[in-house]
């Protein structure tokens, strides 16, 4: 950021071929990371909501460093091209440190891989993730509460809930002659427990759906102006033309993508705030 600061304001790199190299890599690099990971979260999120208990067996620290380092490896493919055609030696001066837009393909590689595919997969995760959230909080819990008990739920027309015990624990109460008063306390309570836990799984994934929107809104609209102009600007050449403060402006507003994505996780999600706590306290403790 420093670096980019300096640029952006004097318009003139005097740091360097190397520096420049570096700056340039990591800048691709560090940006298309960020906005893969947001494929990957959302992609963990698709999972954790359409197959929540087989995919809380899957969802392993193991996996979870897999799918981040090809999210790295990915970036670091986009970052590397530029180096094979560069034109300026590592000791000469230069005036300007920009990726070489000379090589339409790589343009259009770098852009779909870094920006145009992967809204795509989002907006395609996002969808489902909303239609699956959608159709749980609508569903009656007497469709899925026997995920959580052997119990079966029942709602009455006037709006009161029952609780039938399955076969086998009503032939146990048959032969232990429990009491029928005693066994409606149990299913009234047993239908409560179901329906509070419905309520508070849909509540969470309302919330998490609404977190994921406002994420996929921001990205957009503070990552399509970067990439429409890196994109356009190549093909079209002379015939198109952006003021540089125009182009200063996009730029900055894609890192600023990257500085609220946490804001806005930390802000709408318990367990990445909590995630973020742990982080900041073992920092502190090993300082």
């Amino acid at each position: 950021m420093p670096i980019s600061i300096a640029y952006t304001v004097t318009h003139t790199w005097a740091f360097g071929q190397v520096l420049c190299d570096i700056w340039l890599s990591s800048d691709i690099t560090c940006c298309t990371a960020s906005i893969l990971h947001l494929c990957v979260i959302a992609l963990d999120r698709y999972w954790a909501i359409t197959d929540a208990l087989e995919y809380a067996k899957r969802r392993t620290a193991g996996r979870a460093m897999l799918m981040i380092a090809v999210v790295w490896m990915i970036s670091i493919s986009i970052s590397v091209p530029p180096f094979f055609w560069r034109q300026v030696k590592a000791h000469e001066e230069i005036a300007k440190c920009n990726v070489n837009t000379d090589q339409i393909s790589y343009t259009i590689y770098s852009t779909c891989g870094a920006f145009y595919i992967p809204t795509v997969l989002l907006l395609i995760l996002y969808g489902r993730i909303y239609v699956a959230a959608r159709s749980r909080i609508l569903k009656p819990p007497s469709l899925y509460g026997k995920r959580f008990t052997t119990a079966h739920l029942i709602t009455g027309s006037a709006g009161s809930s029952l609780c039938s015990i399955n076969a086998s624990l009503h032939e146990g109460h048959s032969h232990s002659g429990g009491s029928p008063i005693f066994i409606n306390h149990v299913q009234i309570k047993l239908a409560d427990s179901i329906l509070e836990r419905k309520r508070i799984s849909a509540a969470r994934e309302r919330k998490a759906t609404k977190t994921l929107g406002i994420i996929l809104g921001a990205f957009i609209f503070c990552w399509l102006p970067f990439f429409v102009m890196s994109l356009v600007l190549p093909i079209c050449r002379d015939a198109c033309w952006f003021h540089p403060i125009l182009l200063d402006f996009f730029t900055w507003l894609g890192y600023l993508n990257s500085l609220i994505n946490p804001v806005i996780y930390t802000a709408f999600n318990e367990e990445f705030k909590q995630a973020f706590q742990k982080l900041i306290h073992f920092k502190k403790c090993s300082s």
